[in-house]
């Protein structure tokens, strides 16, 4: 086929096409600073403009109903600067835009990773609460360290109870679990959660018995009257990347093997097997269960539970390392967002004079939505 087209000066800009060639099988774009894009037809077909709602996008059809073989039966570039095409055996005719196949380019260079490791000398993003709530860059910025440093911190809430419920619909929807959308962090005499009483808790990521865990976690100070009780957090990520190099065998231990997690009270009997390091499909740590009041009696092969717990023993003991701790103290109005799936937290004993903190939960998928609009302005 082989067929080519040359673009006169229609379009411009980085989506400008200089060339277009076609066969049967594969559209192929030269774009006019010179970088090459090959699209295949089955991909084009499948994502045909006309084959989605034009008011929310959606797909119209099912990839089952697609013919088994699908070929580009002409290819054209329109005077605009689109791309016209035609497709067998359906004789079906289409229109994609150039920015769009641009934007979807198909060998995209490596976009930077958005996430930022950190150690003992971060100093967690600060903002204001009535600034997020009016100005829409300070929420964007906020809601990106988050999303990129996995920890941030809001001062000047006000200390009404429930007003949690105010900062997460800033950007998304309470993650409603056995302990209510709210939760009180107090001492109790009988607490059927460590967190509520006086006791310090060692670094942790919340609710590794649930499948999946809740994404973030915030904390409002309300009451910050008794000695001690400071906040830790440790990038978990930073962590198991460190073990990763140092330690490449017990790294690949605590990502290969599941364990066991569980939570049971008279109300909930919540269990969940996941590995401590789990990685994504491109081998990038994806997320960190670690919570030792937690985790079950492992129930790993003999032979692997040996070298699984010098491994595991090994992360605990990198995970408390000094050097990776941000510490610092809340005062009454302030809060902190964590991302469950990456920073630990905990807190150091207290005692003397009251301190009550509100929690809840809410999922990651709704802040990353809520950045993205912000983005573009919407």
């Amino acid at each position: 086929m082989g067929v080519k087209s040359h673009l006169h000066g229609k379009s411009g800009g980085v989506a400008a096409i200089s060339t277009l060639n076609w066969e049967p099988d594969w559209l192929a774009v030269v774009w006019g600073d010179g970088a090459a894009s090959r699209y295949p037809a089955i991909w084009l077909r499948d994502n045909l403009p006309e084959g989605r709602h034009s008011g929310n996008g959606q797909r119209l059809f099912d990839i089952s109903a697609l013919p088994e073989e699908i070929a580009l039966g002409d290819a054209r570039l329109t005077d605009n600067g689109d791309v016209g095409l035609r497709f067998e055996p359906e004789g079906l005719d289409g229109v994609f835009t150039a920015v769009w196949l641009h934007d979807h380019r198909l060998e995209p260079e490596p976009e930077p990773h958005q996430r930022r490791l950190w150690d003992k000398t971060h100093r967690p993003h600060e903002a204001d609460f009535t600034a997020i709530s009016r100005v829409p860059e300070a929420l964007r910025d906020w809601l990106t360290a988050i999303r990129d440093e996995g920890v941030a911190l809001l001062r000047g809430v006000p200390t009404q109870p429930g007003i949690i419920f105010e900062v997460v619909a800033l950007f998304g929807y309470v993650r409603e679990t056995n302990y209510g959308r709210l939760f009180d962090v107090v001492s109790e005499p009988e607490p059927v959660n460590l967190a509520y009483s006086s006791l310090g808790l060692g670094l942790h990521t919340d609710n590794p018995y649930r499948d999946p865990v809740p994404g973030l976690q915030l904390l409002h100070c309300l009451v910050a009257d008794s000695d001690g009780g400071e906040s830790v957090v440790v990038d978990g990520f930073a962590v198991a990347e460190r073990l990763r190099a140092e330690a490449p065998e017990n790294f690949e231990l605590l990502t290969r093997h599941p364990v066991p997690f569980a939570f049971i009270s008279k109300d909930a009997d919540l269990r969940a097997r996941n590995p401590l390091i789990e990685l994504d499909a491109a081998g990038e740590v994806a997320a960190i269960r670690y919570n030792n009041r937690s985790a079950a009696a492992l129930d790993l092969p003999p032979a692997v539970l040996p070298d699984f717990y010098r491994a595991y023993r090994r992360f605990g003991r990198m995970l408390h390392d000094p050097d990776f701790a941000v510490t610092f103290r809340l005062a009454p109005g302030d809060l902190f967002v964590v991302d469950n799936r990456r920073v630990l937290h905990g807190r150091k004993g207290f005692s003397g004079g009251r301190r009550h903190l509100q929690g809840c939960y809410a999922d990651k998928d709704s802040l990353e939505s809520r950045i993205r609009i912000l983005e573009t302005g919407a």
